[in-house]
């Protein structure tokens, strides 16, 4: 008797952990499924690198992974702006490339899923969030990008200083972009704010003065490296890549120059979209960004940005970091401060009249 009660126990305790097991599958096969099934093996990326890098980028990360990619570029602020416009409805699995402060800036508002990929560990973490909003993949320095033909031509040396900027002879001879659409720009914003020891209104004081040697504000930050190639400015505020790039491209009067009072920097981000509808290829484009291999196809496309993994081959055209007077640049910080601070530039500075 004791013997059958022993025997149906077993059987009893055997069923219940088969079911259990069977709910666990159940459940797990849920959520994954539920993750697989909407995901269609393609990833939607909006890039704020230059369009040759974006193209590049996707391709080898399609012939590297099977996984097919697409990309629309926009310029940081019309990608975080089309990435809140589908807030309820994701179009876009991945956000790649343009100053991490943006990425900062959609991350508090909920726009950005965490992820800490796997191949993250090699990234120092001066370059990445350390919750996993966004992981860096490339740094570039804020510089001045100047024709020699045209300094000279007025009398003037190539600037090393943002007091430079203001000089009188530069009326309306001096491209910069809106960092409302910018990252670029709002890294020029953000670095007078830090010299100004974090002083907003002392930083926009700066930049008021700037306004009437500002011929326009471009809504891309790269465009004052053509506007200074073709002569329409004197001096451009973009990142020194983007001037080296220039310079490739058969305008060799280009120069690069940096600020001695020190400048900012970008670190270029990856980033998952909130309730993206394809994030499992999201994180496997995530994880391959953050690869020597990824990291490795700027410089095959003039794109000169010093790389984030350690590892990664650094082109011999790459601007060494290391020689240049860089400000603390606290993405984080820059991000939360970034909707209101660009309010006040457009009310307080964009808007004035030049004299």
């Amino acid at each position: 008797m004791v013997t059958k009660k022993i025997t149906a126990n077993r059987a009893l305790l055997a069923t219940a952990m088969a079911a259990s097991l069977v709910l666990g599958a159940a459940g797990c096969a849920r959520e994954g499924g539920a993750e697989a099934g909407k995901d269609s093996g393609v990833v939607h990326v909006v890039c704020g690198a230059t369009e040759d890098w974006c193209a590049a980028t996707t391709k080898k990360f399609t012939e590297s992974t099977g996984v097919k990619a697409d990309f629309v570029r926009l310029s940081s602020g019309e990608a975080l702006a089309r990435i809140k416009a589908g807030k309820g409805n994701a179009e876009f699995d991945v956000w790649y490339g343009g100053p991490a402060d943006g990425y900062a800036s959609a991350g508090e508002e909920g726009l950005l899923e965490p992820y800490v990929s796997p191949n993250a560990g090699v990234i120092p973490a001066k370059y990445k969030d350390p919750q996993g909003t966004w992981t860096g993949v490339y740094v570039g320095a804020l510089g001045f990008c100047s024709n020699n033909k045209l300094l000279a031509e007025r009398g003037l040396q190539v600037p090393d200083s943002w007091t430079d900027l203001l000089d009188p002879k530069l009326a309306k001879d001096v491209g910069i972009a809106h960092p409302s659409t910018s990252g670029t720009s709002y890294t020029a914003l953000w670095t007078q704010v830090q010299l100004a020891g974090g002083d907003e209104t002392k930083a926009l004081d700066y930049m008021r003065k700037l306004h009437p040697n500002v011929l326009q504000y471009t809504k891309s930050g790269s465009a004052p490296a053509q506007m200074t190639a073709r002569g329409e400015v004197a001096v451009g505020i973009i990142f020194a890549h983007d001037c080296v790039a220039t310079v490739e491209a058969g305008f060799p009067d280009l120069r690069v120059s940096f600020p001695t009072e020190g400048t900012g920097y970008e670190t270029g981000g990856v980033a998952l979209v909130k309730n993206a509808k394809n994030p499992t290829s999201g994180r496997k484009f995530v994880d391959w960004a953050l690869t020597t291999e990824a990291q490795e196809v700027g410089p095959s496309v003039k794109a000169y940005q010093f790389p984030t993994n350690p590892q990664a081959k650094v082109s011999s055209k790459v601007l060494p970091l290391s020689g240049i007077k860089m400000v603390e640049y606290d993405a984080v910080a820059a991000g939360k401060a970034k909707s209101a601070l660009n309010k006040r530039f457009d009310a307080e500075v964009a808007q004035a009249p030049k004299s």
